[in-house]
């Protein structure tokens, strides 16, 4: 009867295939916003500071696909909206417990031109002022006016020419002078900066279409950033300093944050010209937690009453699409896994420790509810009641909605499988997480106790917890001991999201069920006693969503994000292009013009680069960390016009995310390629 059911779902998925969205974290995601891109959120990050681990850093993004060229009118932050970071840092309140609220003026300094910058004035100049309330709104303090906006990155004549506004040290310098400092001591940047989000958006587009050699659909593209750095001392319930943690996983150090834009309820527009006039009460239109939530949990029906819903009050009614989350259907070789092959290495648990089925409709880890393993864990009911095993056919309430809903307590079974009994994932095993804040709504969690990887660490990875978790498990350094350690990459998403955060693929692989194995439920090729490393969990830990890296590297202090790509350099175009023909990367250049692509062999410790001359050149390939630190090179001399390959050796490289550079007549000219060594 099952598979005659199946039978009837797959012929009806052809239907439905054009319906899945695209997984842009939350660019133009939902039908209303896409056509209001001022107040759209797209990317919202939290971490602790790695230049001063006292502090916090909050980046709320708006404004998606800004191209750099995109004149005369450049995108700006909206005027009659307020931007809006909220967070959340006690259980017995209802609502925000501090908020920042961020509201855009503009001003045209000369009127009579049409270009957006001309001899020292600007066309059009934002400036910024930023209020804070702690007590949920009531109240609030304006604790920065008058903040600059940098421009546009128009170009050198716009920018660092007298024709312009002469800021000779080059963009950079603008973006640093707008860095401020609010009266109650928070860092303040508002401005336009490289989307610091990556994600193979054409393959997502296509059906789940995720290929190993994916472009980034926003690569040199813009957005506008909100920053703040934040004393931990501000954000902690009872105003305690780092100092003050009695552990790494300390509870009382818990924060979720959310960020929104909100309109007023009414505009009239101007029949000559003037700007629209508006009234009525503000309306959220627009709202950001955990990336990726509106995308491919809420159903393109909800979307648009997701986005103004107060997450406090409304959020349960949504619960349903984690617990049988619509992403799994393609994992789930009984449903539509064949129809969306970019997925074939995830598949979820049907039969874990011989016992358990997480495919949707299925009971998951129901039938321990009630018994006596579950005594003093997380899912005693008598403590925690039904929210995690709520029925019998909810199965990823178990682990998918307290990622996203509630946080992760330090509890069975949410530790390490490292010291649990053979198949048993109950019983006590190693501490791991504790972003444990029981709103029951969509945030970005973060235990701010828990340090910093630093990011020249060599184990440091976009792959944040799942990284931890493996280090972990396999790891002698932490795998010996059942000790609460700190494990690097514990600081890493869903334990808050740090800018380099590989969110695409880590939400991919803990739907998959990876966070399940973590714990001890292990994949359906494990017999007990023998290695749960086993065909399946490689395959998981193997996949990745084709791009894993953003095409820019970071700032290594506040604000973080990087410069805005510029939409002109003098010489040549730099803006988003299609990198992929063929197979082939290919790159905008004058003379001479090459493409090149460069991809892990599946069969050796190498990394194969294809490059392509259309005229004579002498050619070199540098391998660089995601620092910038240049760990291979190959000189590979004067070559006439013609397709080549090339394998360099990667055998004594630290498994990791790398920059392929190619130059050609000694010119470094682009990075290509993000590859990742076997």
């Amino acid at each position: 009867m099952r598979n005659s059911i199946n039978k009837l779902l797959v012929a009806a998925l052809i239907c439905l295939l054009p319906q899945i969205q695209a997984v842009a974290s939350s660019h133009r995601e939902a039908p209303l916003i896409s056509a209001d891109p001022l107040a759209d959120n797209t990317d919202l990050y939290v971490f602790r500071s790695p230049c001063d681990t006292n502090n916090i850093v909050i980046i709320a993004n708006y404004i998606p696909f800004e191209h750099p060229a995109g004149g005369p009118n450049w995108f700006n932050f909206g005027q009659n909206i307020r931007y809006e970071i909220h967070i959340k840092n006690k259980t017995t309140t209802t609502g925000d417990d501090i908020t920042y609220r961020f509201t855009f003026t503009q001003v045209n300094q000369d009127t009579t031109t049409f270009f957006n910058i001309r001899l020292g004035k600007q066309n059009v100049m934002d400036k910024y002022t930023c209020e804070r309330s702690m007590d949920g709104g009531v109240t609030w303090t304006t604790i920065m006016t008058n903040g600059v906006v940098p421009p546009a990155n128009i170009g050198p004549r716009s920018i660092q020419s007298g024709v312009g506004l002469g800021a000779t040290a080059g963009y950079d310098s603008l973006m640093l002078a707008a860095v401020a400092t609010a009266t109650t001591g928070e860092k303040l940047f508002a401005g336009p900066v490289d989307d610091p989000f990556f994600v193979d958006l054409g393959g997502a587009f296509d059906v789940g279409g995720f290929r190993a050699a994916g472009r980034d659909g926003l690569a040199k593209f813009n957005c506008h950033s909100i920053v703040l750095e934040i004393p931990i001392s501000t954000l902690q319930k009872t105003g305690l300093t780092i100092a003050g943690a009695t552990s790494i996983l300390d509870p009382n150090f818990v924060i979720g944050v959310w960020a929104s834009a909100s309109r007023p309820a009414m505009t009239t527009l101007s029949s000559t010209g003037g700007q629209p006039a508006t009234s009525g009460a503000w309306v959220q239109v627009s709202r950001l937690g955990m990336p990726l939530t509106n995308e491919v949990i809420i159903p393109i029906g909800s979307k648009d009453r997701w986005n103004g819903a107060n997450p406090y009050t409304d959020d349960a009614a949504y619960e349903p699409f984690f617990e049988n989350p619509e992403l799994a259907l393609y994992m789930d070789t009984t449903a539509f896994a064949a129809a969306v092959p970019g997925l074939a290495p995830l598949r979820i648990q049907a039969y874990s420790l011989g016992a358990f089925d997480f495919l949707n409709g299925q009971p998951g880890l129901f039938p321990v509810k009630g018994t006596a393993g579950t005594t003093g864990t997380a899912l005693d009911t008598l403590i925690f009641g039904n929210f995690l095993l709520p029925n019998n056919h909810s199965p990823r309430a178990v682990d998918l909605l307290p990622i996203f809903y509630t946080g992760v307590p330090n509890l069975n079974p949410y530790q390490l499988a490292t010291g649990k009994a053979a198949g048993n994932p109950l019983s006590p095993g190693k501490p791991f997480i504790n972003n444990f804040l029981p709103t029951f709504c969509d945030m970005i969690r973060l235990n701010m106790a828990v340090p910093v990887t630093p990011r020249t660490d060599p184990n440091f990875s976009s792959l944040g917890l799942i990284s931890a978790a493996v280090l972990g498990l396999t790891n002698t350094a932490y795998n010996t001991t059942t000790t609460l350690q700190f494990i690097p990459n514990m600081d890493g998403f869903p334990n808050g999201r740090r800018l380099e955060d590989d969110v695409t693929t880590i939400e991919l692989q803990a739907v998959s069920g990876a966070v399940l194995a973590a714990i001890g439920l292990w994949y359906d090729d494990y017999t007990v006693g023998g290695s749960p490393v086993t065909t399946k969990l490689t395959n998981v830990l193997g996949f990745n969503a084709g791009v894993t890296h953003n095409d820019t590297t970071f700032k290594a202090c506040f604000p973080y994000v990087q410069d805005p790509w510029p939409g002109f350099t003098g010489t040549e175009y730099t803006g988003p292009t299609s990198l992929q023909t063929a197979g082939i990367a290919t790159l905008p250049l004058s003379t001479p013009s090459f493409a090149m692509n460069a991809y892990p062999n599946p069969f050796s410790s190498q990394v194969t680069f294809r490059y392509k001359l259309d005229d004579d050149a002498t050619i070199s390939i540098q391998v660089m960390d995601i620092t910038g630190r240049l760990v291979n090179t190959a000189d590979l001399g004067n070559k006439s016009s013609g397709d080549y390959t090339y394998q360099m050796n990667t055998a004594t490289l630290i498994p990791g995310n790398y920059f392929a550079i190619l130059l050609v007549n000694n010119q470094r000219v682009q990075s290509i390629k993000v590859v990742k060594t076997q």
